[in-house]
């Protein structure tokens, strides 16, 4: 198993200096180069997270400490959820998961909801493919898949589901150390 600090060592964006809102295609063509260079990786998020029901309309504006804002979702329709993360460096960060892939990556939640409607669910462990933005790269920007711009900072991992390539997005690198394990 890789450890964190030899992924960014490693794990260095080859696409040259420069930031700049890049358009989705772009990112995947990022993932692509990785690949195909050997430095993307395999992780999974193992972490125990809160999550509620989402309640019709709501957009969840995702924060994380120390950074602000990273991006905002889109309306949530019914059977969708906010999910919490427990990652007290990020600040607990949330986001809204559609149901869909909600049911395709956690487990049903666990428990009695506490006063606020949280409660425990696990991750299924769906592994995703991954790699580091290096240094070299500099910040980016980006649309997420929702279509909300994303800015992905030196050290951020970039993800993306296997099975659904256009399906990439950014992981604060904290988070991605809390919440994910690195499978390769």
């Amino acid at each position: 198993m890789w450890s964190w600090a030899a992924l960014i060592l490693t794990m260095v964006s080859a696409s040259g200096a420069g930031a700049g809102h890049l358009p989705l295609v772009e990112v995947v063509a990022m993932m692509d180069r990785a690949r195909a260079e050997g430095r993307a990786g395999l992780a999974r998020k193992t972490r125990p997270v809160d999550v509620r029901p989402a309640r019709d309309g709501e957009v969840v504006v995702t924060v994380i400490a120390g950074e602000g804002k990273e991006t905002a979702s889109k309306p949530a329709q019914a059977g969708d959820w906010v999910v919490r993360n427990r990652c007290a460096e990020t600040g607990n960060e949330q986001y809204l998961v559609t149901g869909a892939t909600f049911a395709a990556r956690y487990a049903a939640p666990a428990g009695t909801p506490d006063r606020d409607g949280w409660r425990e669910a696990t991750p299924h462990g769906k592994t995703l493919r991954f790699f580091t933005l290096g240094p070299d790269r500099g910040e980016i920007s980006f649309d997420a898949p929702w279509g909300e711009p994303m800015v992905a900072r030196p050290g951020d991992a970039i993800v993306q589901d296997p099975e659904k390539p256009g399906d990439v997005y950014r992981v604060a690198a904290a988070s991605f150390r809390c919440t994910y394990e690195v499978v390769r």
